[in-house]
């Protein structure tokens, strides 16, 4: 695999516009991993991001953090000329992040991405993005990220079971502004997240909620409780309409933590997730 340095950020300005044109091409995933060598957090971005998310503030990072680091470089890949598949359209449907140590304000990282195992999927094909962050030599965060691309309706495996909410533990009120603030420090404007307007053009009643918000927001919740290394997974199902209310259950299991997310008032999930401990 070839890899291909970058001594900055990418300009998601000129990238989201880039997206916008594109249409895929090619039948393989490219074999490039881009890298930024030396990565420093800024504390003022971590306490926006904290505070829109609804983290503590803290020395450490919280372990969903990190993707603000490689978000740029995703985008970068995934618009290159030669990725088989547009960036709109793709749906993020799962999202594992693994932090082996807890992360601190003043490190050093060197961030990576790469796209690995193309695979078809019943509705269509799937992929994984890889991004690593490594301090001192060591692998400290990872996260895999899988999309799929629909090309198809897929097949039922018979009648659609009547879906029954779990007891919530806690109700969240998620305003009708938080897509807009959450793009403001993730730099992810994609226009489904901004206005109901811009939404409409893609098929959505309303503006939803970015997926990394909600995953954001299930961990904080856990704040206090996680070991110094640990995974997190989700799946994400429904998007949340914004404004809107949904009903958080959590739930203690062998080695740490399950959760859910569902519509207050519907039997419609939003997401799925564990919390293990490593």
């Amino acid at each position: 695999m070839a890899v291909r340095e970058l001594t900055s950020a990418p300009s998601l300005a000129t990238l989201y516009p880039k997206a916008l044109l594109r249409r895929g091409g090619g039948s393989t995933l490219p074999s490039t991993e881009l890298v930024r060598p030396e990565v420093v957090v800024d504390p003022a971005h971590v306490a926006a991001y904290n505070e829109v998310c609804g983290f503590r503030f803290s020395d450490e990072l919280p372990a969903t953090y990190p993707h603000m680091l490689v978000f740029g470089l995703q985008m970068a890949l995934m618009t290159e000329p030669g990725f088989p598949f547009p960036l709109l359209g793709l749906v993020h449907v799962e999202n594992r992040i693994t932090q082996h140590r807890p992360l601190l304000l003043g490190e050093t990282f060197r961030v990576s991405v790469r796209a690995e195992n193309l695979r078809p999927h019943e509705k269509g094909s799937q992929f994984d993005m890889i991004s690593e962050a490594h301090s001192g030599g060591d692998l400290v965060w990872s996260e895999v990220s899988t999309y799929l691309r629909r090309t198809g309706a897929g097949s039922s495996s018979g009648p659609r079971t009547q879906l029954t909410p779990p007891t919530p533990s806690a109700l969240w009120h998620v305003p009708g502004d938080i897509g807009r603030r959450y793009a403001e420090v993730s730099g992810d404007r994609n226009p489904i997240h901004l206005h109901p307007l811009t939404a409409r053009l893609f098929g959505f009643p309303k503006a939803i909620a970015h997926g990394m918000w909600t995953k954001a927001h299930a961990l904080a919740s856990f704040e206090g409780r996680l070991p110094d290394a640990f995974s997190v997974a989700v799946r994400f199902k429904q998007p949340v309409l914004l404004p809107g209310r949904a009903a958080f259950t959590t739930w203690q299991t062998d080695d740490g933590w399950a959760f859910e997310l569902w519509h207050a008032r519907k039997p419609k999930p939003h997401l799925d997730g564990v919390v293990s401990a490593l």
